[in-house]
């Protein structure tokens, strides 16, 4: 077969696919309900490119020194509880309205994950997840309302919360009536 040709054979290929993919598409036939599990290849595909996209943004993130300080904790605490702990949980609470009903289901960030990464990539993926928020996982970008300081203050909290009990949450959680910083 000359080069010629199999460039062509190559062309044609890929127009087929593209128009295989077309027809797919638009035949509507791939379920996109959130009470229907997608297929594993799909599950893989979507994990996988979230997973590298994640780590390649959070690359060069530079983290605080200071995430452990007691300010940091009593401030992310209190955002967590507000903002998070409908869908990520809290100690003592295994699911919610909001845990069971969205898909892909938000990690239970009460219970230590067993994630293969460093403390430290751990760390620049947290607070760029929860800056940038995750597309069609229910997950808002809170960077678009909220500053870097208090985006570290909820990493700086998440660090500690699966080893609190639910007293210790309810107290590093709660808000004094002049504390809100919304």
């Amino acid at each position: 077969m000359s080069l010629s040709a199999f460039i062509k054979s190559i062309g044609l290929a890929a127009l087929i696919a593209i128009f295989a993919g077309g027809l797919f598409i638009y035949s509507g036939l791939y379920p996109v309900g959130a009470d229907v599990r997608h297929y594993p290849w799909t599950h893989w595909f979507l994990e996988t490119l979230r997973d590298q996209s994640i780590a390649r943004a959070a690359r060069d993130i530079a983290v605080p020194d200071d995430l452990d300080s007691p300010q940091r904790l009593l401030a992310g605490g209190a955002d967590y509880n507000d903002m998070c702990a409908a869908c990520h949980l809290k100690p003592g609470k295994q699911e919610s309205d909001f845990s069971i009903g969205l898909y892909p289901t938000p990690p239970n960030l009460s219970l230590r994950g067993d994630q293969n990464l460093s403390d430290e990539d751990l760390l620049k993926r947290q607070f760029w997840v929860i800056k940038h928020g995750l597309k069609a996982s229910g997950m808002p970008a809170w960077g678009e309302t909220h500053s870097e300081e208090r985006i570290w203050n909820m990493v700086a909290f998440l660090q500690r919360l699966p080893d609190l009990s639910q007293e210790q949450y309810q107290i590093l959680t709660a808000r004094g009536e002049h504390d809100g910083q919304h």
